[in-house]
């Protein structure tokens, strides 16, 4: 309340005293939608013509706002894929306007949401931004020919995938557990289904996908690497269709429609596998009994009362079954609930405030003989209440300001049943924040984006012990608090600053600095993220982890336009940062902090990318040249040692063609360098049995990676009532049998030899998939 009351009492000074020197001047203001559904176009452009030209664009929830002197104007407005909205207008007084553009394409009823206006990479203040477009991850072949905006992600320059057929990726050197994933404003923990061959987020509820590799503004927080801002689709509130599709192994279903018309509209859309149903034909009882399957589902709705106000609900609902006979169970899911409610003070004052729920847990259950019996559980849930306002004082600066606050508790790993492991107790602490963040056009030439993120992470007492640690990681003290007692709370200021100096009409330099903390982690020790890794939160030895990055850029257009190019340099300094002492085992039921080891990091690296937007061609060629290590006292003689995620090199490739009005056609090549390992470097044996010697961590390589994927689309039919189409992709078009996992064993045959033996995946993975909508 405190915060609230604080935020209101600087909007109201802020409102008065713009009102005060802006007496002369009236505001338009409204939203930006999609004539046929109803949905608000993000990041629309709209553009006013008269004594003098200004521009906005739209904001998450489609509306803008424009302050300008009275009198005559043209107004245009318009998105990419949208036929341009152009009126002529006389203000004399504040005009509310709410826009709907008509599709270039008048059979298609969807949206086809832009990435941006075809010169944004130029003119924004912002850097280290992607965005996509649905259309663009629709068309990239993928696994099972799943459509996976993750994937496509992945195949941004600065983004690192974290192996064969797993949804981690790695942005700038950060680990997987660095990257805020957020879908509707809700957390989402592990993004992966399947042990990370798919991702949780189905592509025909996704509106928007918005990365940012770092320098994110102020209102993120709680990350070090990136973020992944996800929103979904809010359904068609004219009319009722449905689309859905048919593969191999997976099929989906959208439904979507009016609540009430032009007020408010619903959508639900679902997915699930099915490979489960064939292990049902093997004669096998184990295998006929087992599962393997996954299943999600998105829901939201919303709906218009008044001019003023709109509310949202949205949800998501994951769940995966990995299943062997009656012996053992593996699953784990995502649920995660956003109720939104939008409120416009005044043309020039926009507020959000939202009340979102995350919860996500996985369970393992043993049944290995008649009398072993019992089970791991492991869940991470928030609570989170986010009040946010954007003020629009005039057509130079846009304001955006408010508080956060988060309840999170953990549980690390509760074991039941026959085990004779004590179960550990759930960890809480809270989180609050405040921020502010402006983006300013100081000069037609120069445009920034500046504000500061003040965090406030504070542990706290419950069931869970705390320890006093001696230098060599022994537990000399052992303390307990009671619950909902603040034991330690750690306070950070986080100052962010972007800005862009225009060179001509086609070309610019940026630069940039933020400041980021993270204060959950997330410890695995396998080469690549598993729904089993454990987070644990910051407490009195473990620290927030710290990163300030700097980074520089050239960017050019070509072609008017259609052609971007963007080189990007970054140096990013890590503290705090955790990794293991040798022989730690974090399955266990011991206390986690001996077991750990605390030190610094560091990432720099380039980036490039060229990327054709128009024509029957379109596509991205995407470099990044990287570094990234860890300086830890007691790992590797205290020196500098590579992160598991450090690559020197990594090349994508994406090309897409229409090939005809009914052929369309996509391709994708990667090529990364191999992932930092630990080898074994000797061996000896105990009661006879070998044992691996390993003295130098991440000082090998996996090999080097590539891979070639093709896809094919044919329209079958396209109409205004109903149209389908058939997707045929290679996954792995020429067979390279990439490394998943290298093991170490003895030769059968010599047992002075060791020799060691490579997992591979995916060869020649074909995939055939029907989708339609009506």
């Amino acid at each position: 309340m405190i915060f609230k009351a604080s935020c209101l009492f600087f909007l109201i000074t802020f409102t008065t005293f713009f009102s005060l020197s802006a007496q002369n001047k009236h505001t338009i203001s409204g939203y930006i939608s999609d004539s046929a559904s109803g949905e608000q176009l993000i990041g629309a452009t709209i553009r006013m013509e008269g004594s003098l030209s200004v521009s906005t664009t739209a904001n998450e929830y489609g509306f803008f706002s424009i302050t300008v002197p009275a009198g005559s104007y043209k107004i245009l407005a318009g998105s990419v894929g949208y036929t341009t909205y152009n009126k002529a207008v006389t203000l004399s007084r504040n005009l509310k306007l709410n826009i709907a553009l008509t599709s270039q394409n008048n059979e298609l009823s969807e949206v086809v949401v832009s990435a941006t206006r075809k010169d944004e990479n130029v003119k924004s203040a912002k850097m280290g931004v992607q965005k996509l477009s649905m259309q663009e991850i629709d068309r990239v072949p993928v696994l099972f020919g799943e459509r996976d905006l993750i994937k496509v992600v992945q195949l941004l320059p600065g983004v690192k995938s974290a192996g064969e057929g797993n949804s981690g990726f790695f942005v700038r050197g950060g680990a997987a557990d660095q990257n805020l994933i957020l879908l509707d404003e809700a957390v989402v923990y592990n993004p992966s289904h399947l042990l990370g061959f798919f991702s949780t987020f189905n592509s025909d509820a996704i509106k928007d996908v918005t990365l940012y590799k770092g320098n994110t503004p102020a209102q993120y927080g709680g990350r070090l690497s990136s973020v992944m801002d996800v929103k979904m689709n809010e359904g068609n509130n004219q009319r009722f269709n449905v689309n859905g599709g048919i593969g191999i192994i997976a099929s989906r279903l959208t439904v979507s429609g009016p609540i009430v018309k032009n007020k408010g509209s619903f959508l639900i859309s679902a997915r699930r596998t099915y490979a489960d149903l064939f292990l049902k034909l093997s004669k096998d009882t184990i295998v006929n009994k087992s599962a393997l399957y996954f299943y999600d589902l998105n829901l939201k709705a919303n709906y218009q009362f008044g001019e003023n106000d709109r509310v949202y609900l949205s949800g998501y609902l994951g769940k995966d079954k990995l299943g062997l006979g009656d012996l053992f169970a593996l699953d784990w899911g995502n649920k995660s609930a956003t109720l939104r409610w939008n409120h416009q003070f005044s043309p020039r004052l926009f507020s959000n405030t939202s009340l979102i729920y995350s919860d996500y847990q996985y369970n393992i259950d043993l049944n290995t003989t008649s009398s072993f019996q019992g089970g791991i559980s492991s869940q991470i849930k928030d609570w989170n209440l986010k009040e946010e306002f954007s003020f629009y004082p005039n057509t130079n600066n846009t304001w955006r300001f408010g508080v956060n606050s988060i309840y999170h508790t953990i549980r690390p790993g509760e074991f039941t049943g026959d085990l004779t492991l004590v179960s550990q107790p759930y960890t809480h602490s809270w989180s609050n924040a405040f921020y502010v963040n402006n983006e300013w056009k100081a000069s037609e030439k120069l445009k920034m984006e500046y504000g500061a993120r003040i965090s406030a992470f504070s542990v706290l007492g419950g069931d869970n012990n705390f320890y006093t640690l001696s230098e060599t990681g022994t537990i000399i003290d052992t303390l307990n608090y009671s619950k909902g007692k603040i034991v330690k709370t750690y306070l950070n200021l986080e100052p962010r600053v972007s800005m862009s100096y225009q060179l001509n009409s086609l070309s610019s330099i940026k630069a940039a600095y933020a400041r980021n903390t993270q204060s959950l982690h997330q410890l695995s020790s396998s080469a690549t993220s598993t729904p089993t890794d454990k987070w644990v939160a910051t407490n009195n030895i473990i620290k927030p982890e710290i990163a300030n990055q700097f980074s520089v850029g050239y960017f050019r257009n070509l072609n008017n336009d259609n052609y971007e190019f963007s080189a990007e340099a970054y140096y990013k300094s890590l503290e705090n940062q955790v990794d293991y002492r040798d022989g730690a085992n974090i399955r266990s039921n011991e206390a986690i902090e001996p077991q750990l080891l605390f030190g610094k990091g560091r990432a720099y690296g380039m980036e490039l990318l060229l990327r054709k937007k128009t024509g029957r061609l379109t596509g991205w060629f995407g470099y990044t040249l990287s570094r990234t290590e860890k300086q830890i006292n007691g790992v590797n003689d205290s020196e500098w040692y590579a992160a598991r995620q450090d690559r020197t090199h990594d090349i994508s490739i994406v090309g897409m063609y229409d090939l005809n009005k009914k052929w369309s056609l996509s391709a994708t090549f990667v090529y990364y360098t191999g992932n930092a390992v630990s080898f074994p470097q000797g061996k000896y044996y105990i009661d006879d049995q070998v044992v691996f010697l390993y003295t130098k961590r991440n000082g090998y390589r996996m090999p080097d990676y590539h891979r070639l994927d093709l896809s094919a689309t044919k329209k079958l039919k396209e109409g205004k009532n109903f149209s389908s189409e058939l997707v045929l992709g290679l996954y792995n078009a020429y067979g390279r049998a990439n490394a998943y996992a290298i093991t170490f064993q003895e030769n059968p045959d010599d047992r002075s030899q060791t020799q060691a033996v490579q997992t591979s995946l995916f060869r020649f993975v074909p995939s055939i998939t029907y989708n339609f909508k009506f």
